[in-house]
Parts: structure tokens; C-alpha cells; sequence
């Protein structure tokens, strides 16, 4: 199985989407004019200037829910490995990933609310939505939409409940075990998985607003104590800090490096951590009430900064400067740390032992709860996203009980996810983010040549925005943007 998943992961992520990530980051940096510096204060601005409805939750909400899926396990595990087989180097291809990708997180947003639709009294819409409407591809839409509900509903959750029950097991234990079907496994690991379904199906069976409600508040939380945990362990070793600046600029460009594990490593865990052209922050944003598309645009491509260049380098910092960590499989031109290699850096591991190394056994256990609350709010990002592209489907075709369904094989992937092995799911994951990079990424693109209508939507937000307007309006037919039919409505009405 293990050889299996090696081999597709070697085919999905090869090269050629490597560098489609960082090209296409580029390309719409240009295109864009650099959004993402120049109205760096606008989307901070943004972020907390729209409100709930009774259709659409609000910008903060938005950014909680996609937040909640871009900072998961990724953002401690995801760069552990990273550094661990793609060695220091790695960290500074996030850091470019991320900069370049969140023109590219404006581009996937803004069309997710231009091509948005109103179901069962809430907003919905992501890329299969624009890939019908704006591109006229119901066949490509479907298999974006099928191939989505596979990588979110069943391939990816067991990445993040995977780093749950490690990094349980690390902090608390696992040598009592029990034989099972799935093999002999740690009480710790059961109990873990068995909290984290129970409290995941309260959650999800409540609907998007529930969610919403949930994200809003354990995001930024979580999220800060953990940037203020790291800035005490490098305020620590602040004399090293220069010394650890210079050594992952340059082995971001050694030869080896340069041509293979630094850049691949860092912008394939890149991409899994900050999910820029990946295609599943457009199903948040698209659920926000705004009274422009570019306003939710922009406040995602904020939400790219946060996630990678806040909270991963965060964790980066704090592996490289207590030297927890080792680098496999790259030449020894590139930095190495001091662990054994038996430790799995597909794994919190490293983060972990980062912690105990300054702060004892309370290291290991604020990792684990950290990477809980991480993992779990990543868990109801993916349910959200899966049940968006299950309704995209059921326009077309309906079977009973198709969402309790979901619901259900979602936590069993869940509970299996916790138990089996790091790499294992590790794997799976990559290939769920790598077939939605894909599909999404090369659609984008097309939409680009074709109509153009996130730039549209740019241009016309900012001159409004020059023009000194107190409320902004969208009108799609003016800007020659078709199909939109919300906007559309909402205009007439």
C-alpha cells in the first residue's frame, strides 16, 4: 500500500506541478500588480468590516473557516517534514510559496464569490461552481467537484487526526496497547480518536453557521498563543537567530537543493499548509456576505500571510534554533541537525522535542494540544468543503441522505486516520492536495485568458475605492462578466 501511494505521489507531484505553484503565484503577482503588497492595509481592514447574515456568515467568520483549514498539522508536522527531507532550505520555499500564492488565493476567492449561488437560504460556490459558469465545463466542473469530496472527505482528514494521535501518544504515552482488527495500538491513541469523532460529529451535525461560530473563536486563539509560545522559545536563543536566517537562505540555494528536496519539499508543504491554488478557500469565501467579490478576495490572500509566514515560520524557528531535528536524504552540503533519524518527520516529533528541550515535559503536552485544536478545526474546514461540493452535485442529481452519509464516512476516516501510520497518511493527503492543485490551478488559468474576471473585479474595487465610495456595488454585466448570476439578481432586486 505504502509503495503504492509512493508511486501516484511521485506522478502527481512531479516537477511540472512544482513549478506550475510558483509559476502561476508569479503570473498573477504581475497581473495583480503585486495585491498583495500594495493593499496589504486594506485587507486588514477588511477583515472586520462585514457582518453575518441570515444567508452569509461575515469576512471574520470567512477568514476563521479557511483559516481553520489552512493552519492544521501542516503547520507543525508538515514542517517538520519539510525541514527533514528538504533540509533548512525548505523554509524559505514556503516563505516564496506563500508570498507569490496569495495572489493566487485572491484570484481562486474572488471568483468563488463572483460565481456564488444562494441554496437553501446560504451563500455557496468554490471552483466547480466557476468552472461551470465561467468556463461552460460541466464535465470539468463534476470531476473537480467528485475529486474534492474524495480528497477532503476521505484522504485528508487522516493527515490531520494522524498528527493528533502522535502527538497524544509522544505526550502522554503509549505503551499500554490492545490488539484490534487494524493492528495492536495504544489506549492513548483510541481515546483520541474516539474524543475527537464524538466532538467532530456534535460540531458538523450543526450546520455551517455552527461551524463558523466554532472557527471564530478557536482560530485566533490558538493561533496566537502558539506565535507567542514560539516567540518565547527564540527569544530564548535570540543570539542564533542571525545564524539560523543565514543558514536557510543559503541552503535554499545550494546545488542540491537548488534542483530538488528544498524547493519540492518546501512548496509541496507549502501548498498543504497555506492552500493557495489548491481550490478550497473559494468555498469559504464564497459564503461570506460582502458587498464586493474583491473585498473577500483580499481578505484570503491576508489569510495566506497568516498561515505560513506567521504560524509556520513560527514552528520552523523554534525546530531549527533548539537544533531538533535531522535532515534524510540530501547531500551534506545542507545543514543537519542533531536528532536520530529513527524519529518520524512525518510527524510533530520535532516540535515537539523543540518544546522540551526549553520547557520539559510541558513542551511535548502544549505541542499535543496545540495540534488538537489545529487538527480539529482543519477537520470541520474539510467537512464544510466536501458538503459544499456535495450540494454542487445534487443540482443535477439527488439521493437520499447523501450529507448524513458524508457526515458519517468522514469520521470513520477520521478514526482510522488517527490509528494507521504517519507516512501512510501523509501520502494519501499529498495526493488529495495534489489532484485539487491540478485541476483548480489549470482552470484558473484558462478563466484568466478566457474572460479575465477576477482582474475585472479588482480594477472595478479600486476605483471605486480611489473614488472614495461608502458602500461598494458589483455589477457583472457592466464589467462584461457573465453568468454571475447572483450579483445579477441581487442588482435587480
Amino acid at each position: 500500500m505504502q509503495e503504492m501511494v509512493n508511486t501516484l505521489n511521485d506522478i502527481v507531484w512531479s516537477q511540472a506541478l512544482i513549478f506550475l505553484c510558483l509559476g502561476t503565484g508569479l503570473f498573477f503577482s504581475v497581473q495583480t500588480r503585486f495585491v498583495q503588497v500594495r493593499l496589504f492595509r486594506e485587507m486588514i481592514h477588511l477583515l472586520f468590516s462585514g457582518k453575518e447574515s441570515k444567508r452569509g456568515i461575515s469576512s471574520f467568520q470567512a477568514l476563521a473557516v479557511s483559516l481553520s483549514g489552512r493552519v492544521g498539522t501542516g503547520n507543525i508536522a508538515g514542517v517538520a517534514a519539510a525541514i527533514g527531507f528538504g533540509g533548512p532550505g525548505a523554509v524559505f520555499w514556503m516563505w516564496v510559496v506563500a508570498f507569490l500564492g496569495a495572489s493566487t488565493a485572491y484570484i481562486e476567492s474572488t471568483l468563488g464569490q463572483i460565481y456564488k449561488e444562494e441554496d437553501e437560504g446560504q451563500f455557496r460556490g468554490g471552483p466547480a461552481y466557476y468552472i461551470e459558469k465561467a468556463m461552460g465545463q460541466k464535465w470539468y466542473a463534476w470531476i473537480f467537484a467528485i475529486t474534492t469530496i474524495i480528497a477532503v472527505g476521505v484522504l485528508l482528514p487522516g493527515v490531520q487526526s494522524n498528527s493528533i494521535g502522535n502527538a497524544a501518544e509522544l505526550a502522554f504515552g503509549g505503551h499500554n496497547t490492545v490488539d484490534t482488527f487494524f493492528g495492536t495500538i495504544s489506549y492513548t491513541k483510541l481515546i483520541a480518536a474516539a474524543t475527537v469523532v464524538t466532538i467532530l460529529g456534535i460540531i458538523i451535525f450543526g450546520g455551517v453557521k455552527r461551524i463558523a461560530h466554532v472557527t471564530q473563536v478557536v482560530v485566533p486563539v490558538m493561533a496566537l498563543g502558539y506565535i507567542v509560545m514560539a516567540i518565547v522559545i527564540v527569544g530564548i536563543h535570540i543570539a542564533d537567530l542571525p545564524g539560523i536566517l543565514s543558514m536557510i537562505i543559503t541552503d535554499a540555494f545550494t546545488p542540491m537543493a537548488g534542483v530538488g528536496a528544498a524547493i519540492g519539499w518546501g512548496v509541496k508543504r507549502g501548498v498543504y499548509s497555506n492552500e493557495a491554488g489548491q481550490g478550497t478557500g473559494p468555498h469559504a469565501a464564497a459564503a461570506c456576505e460582502v458587498q464586493h467579490p474583491a473585498q473577500q478576495g483580499l481578505v484570503q490572500a491576508f489569510s495566506v500571510y497568516i498561515d505560513t509566514l506567521f504560524v509556520c515560520s513560527a514552528t520552523a524557528f523554534m525546530i531549527l534554533i533548539t537544533n531538533q531535528y535531522y535532515v534524510t536524504g540530501v547531500e551534506a552540503a545542507v545543514s543537519g541537525g542533531m536528532l536520530a533519524s529513527d524519529i518520524q518527520a512525518n510527524s510533530p516529533a520535532f516540535t515537539q522535542l523543540a518544546l522540551e528541550s526549553v520547557m520539559g515535559g510541558f513542551g511535548k503536552i502544549f505541542v499535543a494540544i496545540a495540534l488538537f485544536f489545529f487538527a480539529f478545526t482543519t477537520l470541520l474546514a474539510y467537512y464544510y468543503i466536501a458538503e459544499t461540493n456535495v450540494a454542487y452535485i445534487r443540482r443535477t442529481f439527488r439521493f437520499p441522505g447523501e450529507l448524513t452519509i458524508l457526515k458519517f464516512v468522514l469520521m470513520a476516516s477520521v478514526f482510522y486516520g488517527t490509528i494507521r501510520t504517519a507516512d501512510l497518511a501523509w501520502g494519501l493527503g499529498d495526493i488529495g492536495v495534489g489532484l485539487m492543485a491540478w485541476l483548480n490551478i489549470v482552470a484558473i488559468l484558462i478563466l484568466f485568458f478566457m474572460s479575465r474576471p477576477a482582474i475585472k473585479a479588482l480594477k472595478d474595487y479600486e476605483a471605486q475605492r480611489k473614488a472614495g465610495v461608502t458602500e461598494y456595488s458589483f455589477d457583472p454585466e457592466a464589467l462584461g462578466i457573465k453568468n454571475a448570476d447572483f450579483w445579477t439578481k441581487r442588482n435587480g432586486d
